[in-house]
C-alpha cells in the first residue's frame, strides 16, 4: 500500500473545547496530528507517517508557516517511501494554502489538504471523517499515478485551484465558487510546477486587499502609500475586491491610479461569491479571473517573486 505522510499545522480539527456541549467555545490548534491520527480507528491499517509542521489557528497563517510547509512537502517530494502527503489545516485560510500548493507543486504525488468545521471534542465533529477520507483520497490517487492538489472536505473533492470557503459555521463551508467537485474518477487538475525554492525567499513582496463599496474614496489606498513612504516598507501590490463584475468606485480608483504611478501593481478580482472578474478588452486593470481576493493575493505575491532578480 501506498505510505502516506500526514503533515499537522493545527486548526479547528485539532481544537478543543472545555465543555462539548458549547463546541463554539474552542481553542484551535491544541492536538498534535499524531493524536488526530489515533482518533481514527479507519488509519489503523494504512501505512501512514505523520510530521507536525505547525501548531496555529489559520487565521494567524503567514510566510513563514508557508516556509516550513514548504520544506517539509520539498523533503517529501524526495523522499521514495512516501507516495503521498495529506495535510491537516484550519478552514479560514485553506484557500489561500491551496492556492500557493497548486501554484509550486509539480504534480508528481498527490497532495490533499483536508480540515474541520467544528473541533475535536464537538459531538458533530467533522474532523475524523474528513481525515479518513482524506488519505483514502491520497492513496487512491497514488495507486493511479495522479498527482496534483485537492482539498477534501465534507464528502466532496474540490480542485486546490477552485476551493473556497463559503460558509461561516455550516459544516458544508466549501464549495467550488461555480466549478463542480471532482468526480473521483476524474484527473487532477495539473498544477503549475513553480516549484518550492519560492518559499526560500526570506521576505516576500507586501500585497494588501483593499475593497470598493459605497463612499468608497481611497482614503485607505493614500494611507498605505504614505505609510510606505514614512517606513520604506514598500507596498509591491494592491487586490481589489470589487463590486459586480469588477467595477471600482470612482473615487477609490483614482486613488488606486495614485498607486499604479509610484510602481504599485494593481489586480482586480469581485466581492461577489461566484463568477470571479474575467478579463474584457479594454481592461484599464487586470483581472484576477475565478480567484477570490485571498487566492489572488497569494497569486499576485508570487507574480511578483518571480519577477525579482
Amino acid at each position: 500500500m501506498p505510505k502516506v505522510l500526514i503533515l499537522g499545522t493545527g486548526g479547528t480539527i485539532a481544537g478543543i473545547a472545555s465543555d462539548p456541549g458549547r463546541s463554539w467555545a474552542y481553542r484551535a490548534a491544541q492536538l498534535g496530528v499524531d493524536q488526530l491520527v489515533s482518533a481514527v480507528p479507519e488509519l489503523a491499517g494504512f501505512d501512514l507517517a505523520t510530521q507536525q509542521v505547525a501548531q496555529i489557528d489559520s487565521k494567524d497563517m503567514g510566510w513563514a508557516t508557508w516556509q516550513a510547509l514548504g520544506r517539509s512537502l520539498e523533503s517529501a517530494m524526495g523522499d521514495d517511501a512516501v507516495s503521498a502527503i495529506v495535510i491537516t489545516h484550519g478552514t479560514d485560510t485553506l484557500e489561500e494554502t491551496a492556492c500557493l500548493l497548486h501554484a509550486l507543486h509539480d504534480g508528481l504525488k498527490p497532495i490533499v489538504l483536508t480540515a474541520a468545521m467544528r473541533p475535536a471534542t464537538a459531538p458533530d465533529a467533522d474532523g475524523p471523517g474528513n481525515l479518513a477520507q482524506a488519505v483514502r483520497v491520497a492513496q487512491a490517487a497514488a495507486q493511479r499515478g495522479e498527482g496534483g492538489v485537492v482539498a477534501v472536505l465534507a464528502g466532496r473533492v474540490w480542485s486546490a485551484r477552485d476551493v473556497r470557503k463559503a460558509h461561516s459555521h455550516a459544516i458544508d463551508a466549501f464549495d467550488g465558487g461555480g466549478a463542480e467537485p471532482l468526480d473521483e474518477h476524474a484527473p487532477w487538475p495539473m498544477p503549475q510546477a513553480q516549484g518550492w525554492r519560492v518559499l526560500r525567499q526570506s521576505r516576500p513582496p507586501r500585497v494588501e486587499v483593499v475593497t470598493s463599496h459605497a463612499d468608497a474614496d481611497g482614503w485607505l489606498v493614500d494611507a498605505a502609500l504614505v505609510h510606505a513612504r514614512a517606513s520604506g516598507d514598500k507596498l509591491d501590490g494592491l487586490i481589489v475586491a470589487c463590486t459586480g463584475h469588477g467595477t471600482v468606485h470612482q473615487k477609490l480608483e483614482a486613488a488606486l491610479q495614485r498607486a499604479r504611478d509610484v510602481g504599485v501593481v494593481v489586480w482586480r478580482t469581485s466581492r461577489v461569491a461566484r463568477g470571479g472578474v474575467q478579463p474584457r478588452e479594454g481592461d484599464a486593470w487586470p483581472a484576477a479571473g475565478n480567484w477570490t481576493p485571498a487566492q489572488a493575493r497569494v497569486s499576485l505575491l508570487l507574480e511578483l517573486l518571480s519577477a525579482r532578480p
